[in-house]
């Protein structure tokens, strides 16, 4: 059984994260802590999991991390790096659901993120955790940073037309306009996402600058081995959770007698949670709900030069603690399915 470990385990991602593992047939959870709340019992603050999980809250200064073989990081920016060090001495390996370890440049981190980075031998190790991207690097890593849940869509959207070896598409100008449900934002008191003020609204932000912006370029650029230029503009929409990311690319004249369709379910035809669906669908955000699949929909509007692709996810699954389970079942030699194969929710 593989021992696991969560610090911070309040916030949506924890609980999340406390749901996937609960479940898991080679999991035995250990310790999960929380400053606040410690000496709690977990199902007292999450009645969802009463009976699942018997575990109480345990302040990090008493928590036996150490005796675990991994920790998952769902906690603000600062703390993975804080705590990293000390933990992988011990030969404990790290998942870290938040930035600290996703931007390769502690330059950029620093500008996007408001801190300087503490650990940038650690950041140069550190694998970041697509594994539809990424899976042989997984593998043998110890240290994860785990993509952001917009950074995920994205990527995983244009990574077919990137991924090759010549340019398909103007990568110049690709577009990315997304849209996430309010736990995207925390669970924490926040004017924007109170009901009154993000329900019955829709809106933009994040025009001049997104934090993801960054990390995405890098992720495409990775991709692609060539620099590419992205325009992302993220949205708020009432609902809890969800990401709907609609994203534009334009052929070159050389591809145009491209046949797209085959060329993303070629590219997904071995990635269990990417279900490249048939063509002219429209996938929906309740389609992937408290899942781990990420669904995508290639169109071509009159059989024109400009490619949309449709790509939906959990936000708070595919796009954090899901994706979490996923790498650390591949770092330790697990079908990359088990313990992840919920059924989404309907309605």
């Amino acid at each position: 059984m593989i021992k696991v470990g969560i610090v911070g385990g309040t916030g949506y991602t924890g609980v999340e994260l406390l749901r996937i593992l609960a479940a898991h047939p080679e999991v035995e959870l250990v310790c999960i802590t929380s400053r606040s709340e410690d000496g709690l019992p977990v199902a007292d603050m999450f009645p969802s999991l009463r009976g699942h999980v018997s575990l109480c809250f345990t302040a990090p200064d008493k928590a036996r991390l150490t005796d675990c073989d991994v920790v998952f990081f769902a906690t603000p920016h600062g703390v993975a790096m804080a705590q990293a060090p000390d933990l992988l001495k011990a030969g404990v390996k790290v998942i870290d659901l938040a930035a600290d370890f996703r931007l390769q440049d502690v330059d950029v981190f620093a500008k996007w993120y408001g801190m300087p980075h503490s650990q940038p031998a650690l950041l140069a190790e550190a694998v970041y955790g697509l594994p539809e991207i990424n899976r042989a690097a997984i593998k043998t890593a110890r240290l994860i940073g785990l993509p952001g849940c917009y950074p995920t869509s994205m990527q995983l959207g244009f990574a077919p037309l990137l991924a090759q070896g010549k340019p398909l598409v103007n990568e110049s100008a690709l577009i990315a306009d997304c849209k996430s449900g309010v736990s995207g934002a925390g669970r924490k008191a926040e004017v924007s996402a109170l009901m009154a003020e993000a329900s019955d609204n829709f809106k933009a932000y994040g025009v001049k600058g997104h934090r993801h912006l960054p990390e995405t370029v890098q992720g495409l650029e990775a991709i692609a081995q060539r620099k590419i230029g992205l325009t992302f503009v993220p949205h708020l929409v009432p609902m809890i959770r969800g990401i709907h990311s609609t994203l534009y690319a334009t052929l070159l004249p050389e591809a145009r007698g491209l046949d797209i369709q085959a060329l993303f379910e070629a590219h997904y035809k071995d990635d269990y949670f990417v279900d490249v669906m048939p063509a002219g669908s429209h996938p929906e955000t309740r389609s992937v709900r408290a899942s781990n699949m990420l669904r995508i929909a290639v169109h071509r509007p009159g059989n024109g030069d400009l490619v949309v692709i449709l790509v939906v996810e959990d936000n708070l699954v595919k796009g954090a603690a899901g994706q979490g389970v996923q790498c650390m079942n591949v770092m330790f030699g697990l079908d990359e399915t088990t313990g992840l194969r919920q059924v989404p929710i309907l309605p």
